[in-house]
């Protein structure tokens, strides 16, 4: 009986001091951070713009219709994660 005590003790001595040699020392710290996705963007031309005379309320108004584009987008960069250098809390 005591010598399964004292192996048993002799375990759990040996567990946390080989625990504790073990510990190292903080070299630098990183933060995780999601980057987003980035694209290239073009714009195409849906329709130019345009002066045209309508008859408003009785009268003949001329009206400026602006151009007007479509956005087209592709993805250059997949969204990632990245460590980067952050102080050690």
């Amino acid at each position: 009986m005591f010598k399964k005590s004292l192996v048993a003790a002799f375990a759990i001595v040996a567990a946390t001091s080989s625990a504790q040699a073990w510990e190292g020392e903080v070299v630098a710290c990183y933060d995780t951070i999601l980057v987003p996705a980035q694209y290239s963007v073009r714009e195409e031309l849906v329709r130019p713009a345009r002066t045209e005379w309508e008859h408003r309320n009785g009268q003949a108004v001329r009206v400026h219709y602006p151009a007007v584009y479509v956005e087209v987008r592709h993805e250059t960069r997949p969204e990632r994660y990245v460590n980067r250098p952050a102080a050690c809390r």
